[in-house]
């Protein structure tokens, strides 16, 4: 048996101001806004998710689903319910492991 592969949840790059980046990317892509503010801003895709934000909040980096953040690190919350710990690669990469709000969360 295969064991099942891990899921990227979002990508995310930085940029200068994220109303102008949320609306260069909705008028050139189909793709809809997950959440927006004056800090960041999370566009949803078909196969994943585009994380615009701004470099004094946060790196570069992309997003790993997991559900044992404890191996990680220690978890911070996030106002949008997930949690996460991030790490680097071998070549310094940011790389965040991040849990979602279960379906009981949303209730």
């Amino acid at each position: 048996m295969t064991k099942p592969l891990d899921t990227i949840h979002h990508t995310a790059i930085q940029v200068k101001n994220i109303a102008h980046a949320v609306t260069w990317y909705t008028e050139r892509f189909a793709c809809e806004i997950e959440y927006q503010d004056d800090s960041w801003a999370m566009l949803k895709f078909a196969n994943t998710s585009l994380a615009l934000v701004l470099p004094e909040q946060h790196p570069y980096h992309f997003a790993i689903v997991t559900d044992d953040l404890s191996s990680y690190g220690e978890a911070v919350p996030h106002r949008d319910g997930t949690a996460s710990v991030y790490i680097k690669d071998t070549d310094g990469n940011n790389v965040e492991m991040l849990t979602l709000p279960s379906e009981d969360d949303a209730v």
